[in-house]
């Protein structure tokens, strides 16, 4: 199989038609090798319009999902990144390509080992990767500029906005079933908070033990 020509053909064909233009994210799906982020078996649809499985009942966001995502965010060069659901370490290696540090929480011990072997592999020396329930965020190294959140909630978590810096924003798929909602936060400080609603989707959730406490 021709990868580049998969690649290409996924940014033109799947990315770009779904008004992801910024030229900082296509040179990120450029130079983040998505074959080597799924399972090898499944490499052959690594760029297809699908959720990959990856073990552990979670899955791979499709290709355009997570590049509206990662535009959405504007990831700007120094910012420090928290990532909610490493999955297979895809993300967070594309949000490592402009970001000073990412540090990428994963609550199931397979897929975290797994997201810091392929990250490990594909020399990406600048995301730490941090098994524990990212719901309730990582708090050892807050504040954040940006966070991501990999994975649908029902609500956004009160931890997590207690740890975005003012001016930082926030991305995540919020609601229920048949749509949610990708969500772009802004703090303002104050305990106040910009939110708009980038486009709507239908993605899982994230494994957690949390108890959400914040609805916009």
């Amino acid at each position: 199989m021709d990868f580049e020509q998969a690649r290409f053909n996924m940014i033109e064909q799947q990315i770009r038609p779904w008004d992801v233009l910024d030229p900082d994210v296509l040179n990120a799906l450029r130079t983040v090798k998505r074959e080597l982020f799924v399972l090898p078996e499944h490499q052959a649809l690594a760029f297809s319009e699908v959720e990959l499985p990856l073990g552990c009942g979670q899955t791979m966001l499709e290709p355009k999902v997570e590049a509206k995502a990662l535009q959405a965010v504007g990831v700007r060069p120094g910012d420090s990144i928290l990532e909610i659901g490493a999955g297979s370490g895809y993300m967070a290696a594309l949000l490592a390509v402009r970001g000073e540090w990412v540090r990428t929480i994963e609550i199931e011990p397979q897929l975290a080992s797994f997201a810091a072997d392929n990250l490990a592999r594909n020399a990406i020396d600048n995301v730490i990767v941090e098994e524990g329930d990212g719901v309730a965020g990582w708090e050892v190294r807050a504040p954040y500029d940006v966070i991501m959140v990999s994975g649908a909630v029902r609500e956004i978590p009160q931890a997590l906005l207690d740890q975005l810096k003012v001016g930082g924003r926030m991305f995540a798929f919020v609601g229920t079933a048949p749509c949610m909602k990708g969500q772009l936060i802004q703090s303002l400080g104050g305990g106040q908070f910009r939110n708009s609603t980038v486009f709507e989707t239908l993605v899982p959730y994230l494994r957690t033990s949390q108890v959400a406490s914040f609805a916009f």
